[in-house]
């Protein structure tokens, strides 16, 4: 199936590791140009090369969203670049455990701050441009906004707060033909995830316990699963659908988890 991506421009945060690196790599074969936005000079560089061994065009930005500015700076520099943007991927954030009991008013504002300001600048800035080519948003969420985890308000209410805003530009945008969905994963094995299984005296037991609660195949979604969905929704063959949450997580969140396999 042609997506009809070709030459477009894409803006993805935290788009060189985990479930934003596998965006990056989707859009790039379909013909698209990503703009890999994400701190990590390494990595980032490493991906653009990845990319252009195989005659694919890309962007890397070495900056860190931790306010307006930046995020300004970045759509500037894409623009310069590329000339046009066509749409935007929000999914940098981290699951930072800023709790009620273990938190403070200050680090549940800063948390909140880290993980969704950064989604409304991007657009913000980034606006214009999508007017000119009635683009495409997607948000990507977390399950923990509709299940909540326990010790992560900060990190929930971002995640609550981009699916309302996920609704709210929806109806903002209707007039310029703008269509805004959000994505919302459930257990993705990334690197941040490992990161957070190595806590656990036993890694691999914490993974097959997780795993055996997760009804479609027992497994954990991959972040290609998670691409695949979000590249579909940028693209031209959805262009009725905005407004939309979709759940690409196995069923976790919706299906009794004490199914039978």
């Amino acid at each position: 199936m042609n997506l009809h991506l070709e030459k477009k421009v894409y803006l993805i945060s935290g788009g060189a590791k985990g479930i934003g690196a596998a965006i990056t790599r989707t859009l790039a074969k379909e013909g698209a140009f990503p703009v890999i936005i994400d701190p990590s000079e390494e990595e980032g560089q490493a991906l653009v090369l990845e990319l252009q061994s195989m005659g694919l065009k890309s962007l890397h930005i070495c900056q860190r969203l931790t306010d307006a500015e930046t995020c300004q700076s970045v759509v500037n520099e894409a623009i310069d670049y590329f000339g046009r943007i066509d749409g935007v991927v929000n999914n940098a954030g981290a699951n930072d455990g800023v709790g009620l009991e273990k938190g403070t008013p200050k680090a549940f504002l800063e948390s909140v701050e880290k993980n969704l300001l950064h989604y409304y600048a991007l657009v913000h800035y980034a606006l214009p441009e999508l007017i000119k080519s009635k683009g495409s948003i997607v948000n990507i969420s977390s399950k923990t906004a509709i299940t909540g985890q326990g010790n992560t308000s900060g990190y929930t209410a971002a995640k609550g707060a981009q699916l309302s805003l996920t609704r709210e530009w929806a109806v903002e945008l209707l007039p310029y033909g703008i269509r805004v969905n959000a994505v919302v994963p459930a257990e993705v094995l990334t690197p941040l995830y490992q990161n957070w299984l190595n806590t656990f005296e036993d890694p691999n037991q914490k993974l097959d316990d997780i795993q055996r609660k997760i009804p479609l195949g027992r497994r954990m979604t991959t972040a290609q699963e998670i691409a695949d969905t979000v590249v579909f929704l940028l693209s031209d063959r959805t262009s009725h659908v905005t407004g939309q949450h979709l759940f690409v997580d196995g069923g976790y969140t919706h299906l009794d988890r004490a199914i039978e396999g």
